[in-house]
């Protein structure tokens, strides 16, 4: 089986071959999405085990959170704002799942998100979620589910309204824009969950805190927050 195995390999690249959606570089036959030099050329933050950092202090004083992470610094120009493009506008869910597995990865070898119950994605409004063909943070959280062995729901926390874009609004402007465009489906479902929220990329983290409101209402929650990138200056 190993003989056939090896003679098939060449055959099934030259008929379908892969090439490494970061560089474009010929790749043999592999799960891999990446090929090894763009999988070292990811900005990795190292937040996963850090208490304190970088992306927990944005939600200082905004939200009651046991741990938060971003895995990625995204800066435009760079390899991972293409990964997202192709993720979110160019029909590439496979991205965001081998990308949440690695982001999965890094929340198994931290402690602080251990025994979590739910994992949950930033909803995205059915309309837009119809154009798109998918919520790509439902696929980053299909892809850390398969690491943590941790269920995702997609069913208890909706948006309600379709909102403008946030991309060129500030924090403030960003908060009114979503504030009561979310809501909570069968609460009692959440009562007293350890629930882990995921979105695609952290800026100023409004729509994050204002789903993070929602479910910390819930009596006995406990929040987490996790992202694939963290939005540089």
């Amino acid at each position: 089986m190993k003989w056939i195995s090896s003679f098939l390999a060449p055959a099934i690249h030259m008929l379908y071959p892969q090439h490494c959606p970061g560089c474009g570089a010929d790749m043999p036959v592999t799960t891999a999405l990446l090929c090894v030099h763009c999988l070292h050329e990811l900005p990795r933050t190292g937040f996963a085990g850090l208490h304190n950092n970088t992306t927990e202090a944005i939600f200082f004083g905004r939200l009651q959170l046991k741990a938060a992470h971003s895995e990625y610094y995204f800066s435009k120009g760079q390899l991972i704002q293409g990964l997202m493009h192709q993720l979110k506008y160019k029909n590439k869910p496979e991205v965001g799942i081998f990308l949440g597995n690695l982001l999965g990865e890094s929340l198994l070898i931290s402690s602080r998100f251990s025994q979590l119950d739910l994992i949950m994605p930033m909803p995205m409004h059915k309309s837009k979620e119809y154009k798109r063909g998918y919520n790509q943070a439902t696929k980053i959280c299909e892809g850390i589910s398969e690491v943590m062995q941790v269920p995702v729901n997609t069913e208890l926390l909706i948006k309600k309204e379709a909102t403008e874009t946030q991309t060129r609004k500030q924090r403030a402007e960003r908060w009114k824009n979503v504030a009561e465009s979310f809501t909570i489906i069968h609460p009692e479902k959440i009562t007293g969950k350890k629930i882990l929220l995921v979105d695609d990329v952290l800026t100023t983290g409004a729509s994050l805190e204002a789903c993070g409101q929602h479910l910390l209402r819930i009596a006995g929650t406990e929040l987490s927050i996790a992202t694939l990138a963290y939005a540089t200056k």
